[in-house]
């Protein structure tokens, strides 16, 4: 059995794809919905890569951060907290007794939670070394892409693509 390379576990191939370009788009879902088609005519999928040149980092600002906005996020959590922890402990186990009596109202396990949950967030912001007052999500895009697969099967990607047109319709 082949050893497997500890920085690539899952077995994907870690070098650019040999063979030839068969299709090339300018967006990744005109790429997917290309490689769709030649899998329904039965083309084999080990050997299809999607290839991303000219690459970008993008980030893009979701929102403001401030101390409000951590506070009231902080409430919120905590508020879910102190309920599961109400509904774990909010009543004794007493077998004389019987009916449960509360050891704490669900008012005041989800307050309690809420005040906890609001502090921890806002010392753990006002501690954080790299403050930032925006939330951002990232993500690479390529200006092109392109279908590859080995140059023996290039007659096979046509006939394919003709194959799946026929199957979609």
């Amino acid at each position: 059995m082949a050893k497997r390379n500890p920085m690539n576990p899952v077995g994907i191939a870690s070098s650019l794809p040999n063979g030839t370009a068969v299709a090339d788009f300018s967006s990744y879902p005109e790429a997917v919905a290309y490689v769709d088609r030649i899998l329904k005519g039965d083309f084999p999928a080990t050997a299809i890569a999607i290839v991303g040149s000219n690459l970008s980092t993008v980030e893009r600002v979701k929102a403001r951060i401030n101390y409000g906005k951590v506070a009231i996020n902080g409430a919120m959590t905590g508020s879910w907290l102190g309920l599961l922890i109400f509904l774990v402990f909010g009543s004794s186990t007493d077998p004389k007794a019987a009916t449960p009596t509360p050891l704490f109202t669900l008012g005041s396990a989800i307050l309690v939670g809420a005040g906890f949950g609001m502090l921890w967030q806002v010392l753990r912001f006002s501690l954080a070394k790299n403050k930032r007052s925006f939330a951002s999500g990232s993500l690479v895009i390529a200006k092109k892409y392109e279908v590859v697969v080995p140059s023996e099967l290039t007659a096979e990607v046509s006939e394919a693509f003709v194959k799946g047109g026929q199957v979609e319709a």
